[in-house]
């Protein structure tokens, strides 16, 4: 591939992508005086209108997109969205809608929020929810936040957290942040919640046990009502992260089975772009026992009226300005009125159904550390290929030659050099085996040609990256080396 240079190589102080005509009218610069006119830049580069945008053209075609290929990233479920939700979200009536309109001009996009609210209610079992968090990280922290606002109007909010090794990563800050100690909680050979350990740890001074289900590893915790009863029996609560929803949609119900606070991520289980930092949207659902404290305001209706309910005197308060991302409630309401409860079933199984296709077809070839059957995602690991000099992301690194993007890489911890793995139901088998087949030749290559392998990418505009450098000595601006000055 040929490299294409810096803007700042292209550039040449001689030239211009524009020249204004020559002034005919005397120049008033004290007219500008007072503007917050930009001024010279040092070294920036000077190019022709046609080399600026041929340069900027190239380099958006080496950009990875879901409309070229999928995103195998475990635990992360990053799959295609219709572009007709998109569509649905760009209607005047909802870009238009100022948040300080007075409700009776937005009575359309409150009733949008108060039935994505119900339906949200309906396919988790909760009592209520509210859509203000703009992320799932920000979910768990009012979740945290709405179970130590009930412990603190009982008298005592308790000390600590616990948390399965199996959880997500941002589990522990949201615990830490509001206030509590954690302690966690060891999985057992099945790679699940080890209830011996659970009762053990769980005390009158924890206040809730956070647990994702499916977990990390993509095992559901076959034990959750069980695990429900051991953390009520103490007066805790059981806080549920539904990050990886998209397995159990349509299939099982959290607030029937003992969970008592969950957040789902829109813009990953009902359809909102997702990555490229946002937006997102986190929504909170809690049982009975804690609906008084959710965030103000609440959407309350009244026959065929909405209005905003300020007078909760247990709320936490907001956590975000306004009422969330209300753009995202849009694409995520319209996909699940397109799919229907039946279509939202189907969205699960095929999901699963694409994970453990993966997963039988690597299996052998790729080290599994558990047998526990899977639902959305396999974990891999690099346990094979280790003899032979390769890890899991000199893996990673070759499948960008084959076009695909590398999966989620040494995480869960749980799995040493682990290959986190996450089809979603929006792929083909065409594709699955496109990804099947590359995998299979990289292990082959692990056997016979590592240093290939140690080498890749092949065939990008930069190779392999020093990436302890990078994240500790970032290069944000470019200078010429001396011999170029010269």
């Amino acid at each position: 591939m040929i490299r294409e240079p810096l803007i700042f190589e292209l550039s040449d102080q001689e030239k211009s992508a524009f020249s204004w005509p020559p002034l005919d009218v005397p120049a008033r610069k004290e007219l500008l005086a007072k503007l917050p006119l930009r001024g010279e830049i040092d070294d920036f580069p000077q190019v022709s209108e046609p080399e600026v945008v041929r340069h900027f053209h190239r380099l958006s075609r080496t950009n990875y997109s879901v409309d070229e290929g999928f995103y195998p990233l475990g635990s992360c479920t990053m799959k295609f969205n219709p572009k007709v939700n998109e569509k649905i979200a760009t209607l005047a009536g909802f870009t238009e809608g100022h948040p300080f309109l007075p409700e009776d001009l937005v009575q359309g996009n409150l009733r949008v929020l108060k039935w994505m609210e119900d339906l949200l209610s309906e396919i988790t079992g909760m009592a209520a929810f509210t859509l203000q968090p703009a992320a799932g990280a920000q979910g768990e922290l009012t979740g945290m936040m709405l179970i130590r606002a009930y412990l603190e109007s009982q008298g005592d909010p308790r000390k600590y957290v616990l948390i399965p090794d199996s959880a997500h990563g941002t589990n522990p800050s949201s615990a830490h942040l509001c206030g509590y100690r954690v302690i966690e909680i060891k999985s057992n050979q099945q790679g699940t919640v080890d209830l011996d350990a659970l009762r053990t740890a769980m005390n009158k001074e924890v206040a809730a046990l956070m647990i994702t289900n499916p977990n990390t590893l993509g095992i559901f915790e076959s034990d959750i009502c069980e695990i429900a009863d051991i953390v009520h029996q103490q007066g805790g609560f059981l806080y549920m992260d539904g990050a990886n929803m998209n397995a159990l949609v349509g299939r099982f119900r959290p607030g029937d089975n003992g969970v008592d606070v969950i957040h789902l991520n829109l813009h990953k289980t009902f359809s909102t772009p997702h990555g490229g930092g946002g937006p997102g949207s986190g929504p909170v659902g809690v049982t009975k026992k804690l609906e008084p404290f959710l965030p103000v305001p609440v959407i309350v209706q009244e026959e065929d009226k909405f209005r905003l309910d300020f007078n909760r005197p247990h709320s936490i308060g907001r956590v975000r300005s306004f009422y969330g991302n209300f753009l995202v409630v849009v694409k995520a309401l319209a996909y699940i009125l397109a799919l229907g409860s039946e279509g939202l079933k189907e969205v699960s199984e095929i999901a699963v159904l694409n994970a453990n296709y993966i997963r039988r077809s690597l299996e052998g070839i790729y080290h599994l550390q558990y047998s526990t059957p899977t639902l959305h995602e396999c974990v891999f690991s690099d346990k094979h290929q280790k003899k032979y000099g390769v890890n899991n992301l000199d893996i990673a690194k070759r499948l960008i030659d084959f076009g695909l993007h590398p999966p989620t890489v040494s995480f869960p911890l749980t799995v040493h050099g682990a290959l986190m793995i996450e089809p979603t139901e929006t792929e083909s088998k065409r594709d699955l085996d496109m990804f099947i087949q590359a995998m299979k030749r990289i292990a082959d290559e692990a056997v016979h040609q590592p240093e290939l392998l140690k080498e890749a990418p092949h065939s990008t505009y930069v190779r392999r990256l020093d990436e302890t450098r990078a994240a500790r000595q970032p290069v944000l601006r470019w200078r010429p080396e001396p011999e170029e000055e010269k």
